[in-house]
């Protein structure tokens, strides 16, 4: 995502106490930054953090790390949080800026996340050579297997046609299972659904939305 820097984003998260810039440091003891032992959930770019906001305060038995690369983009999704828990503490979100492209150099097995969320990432489409940026590609799958618990799970979410098809190609061969699938997700009810900034301009174009969920399957020979 491209944004025009906000002065007051980097100041209001190095204030933050549950903000990590680049926590190299924190592979494999994710769980005590948190105050209580939860199960853990990452989230793979965040954006503004419109539907984080909503999961972290409905799901406080849940301790969340949402991860964008873009600070001025992490100030918004901290205001938001901040909004939605009305000036209550917040104890299980944190946010973290780092490259999801090296996200095995942040976590490992210990940390032992239980779901991925993935939502309306850019979908590379425009060239070949540029798939391998997909946040769903192979080089990617392989990397969540290092951390996500066996039976974890990954929750992915695309407006593009053309990634949902690649993703659903490039999951089986890295050892993740396809348990959940519909290509229009606001007429499938499930829930809960908590809407992006994207996904709520996608839905209001009239785009379907398109939504699987991934089972992490045990280690073989194959995967």
């Amino acid at each position: 995502m491209h944004m025009r820097r906000k002065p007051w984003a980097r100041p209001e998260l190095e204030a933050c106490p549950y903000y990590r810039q680049d926590p190299r440091d924190l592979r494999g003891r994710w769980a005590g930054q948190f105050p209580k032992a939860q199960p853990l959930h990452v989230e793979l770019g965040c954006g503004k953090g419109v539907s984080t906001a909503q999961m972290v305060l409905h799901n406080q038995d849940v301790n969340f790390v949402a991860i964008d690369l873009v600070r001025d983009v992490l100030g918004y999704a901290r205001r938001n949080i901040e909004a939605a828990f009305a000036g209550a503490p917040v104890e299980n979100a944190i946010v973290a800026a780092l490259n999801i492209e090296c996200i095995s150099q942040y976590f490992d097995a210990s940390d032992a996340a239980e779901r991925i969320y993935i939502s309306f990432c850019n979908p590379w489409s425009q060239k070949k050579k540029h798939e391998k940026r997909r946040l769903t590609h192979p080089r990617q799958l392989r990397q969540y297997r290092t951390f996500l618990k066996d039976g974890g799970e990954i929750w992915f979410k695309t407006d593009d046609d053309t990634l949902f098809d690649a993703s659903l190609a490039y999951l089986p061969p890295c050892g993740f299972r396809v348990r959940y699938l519909t290509r229009d997700l606001h007429q499938s009810g499930f829930a809960p659904n908590y809407e992006s900034e994207h996904e709520i301009k996608y839905a209001a174009q009239g785009v379907p939305i398109k939504f699987l969920i991934a089972v992490k399957e045990p280690e073989t020979d194959q995967n």
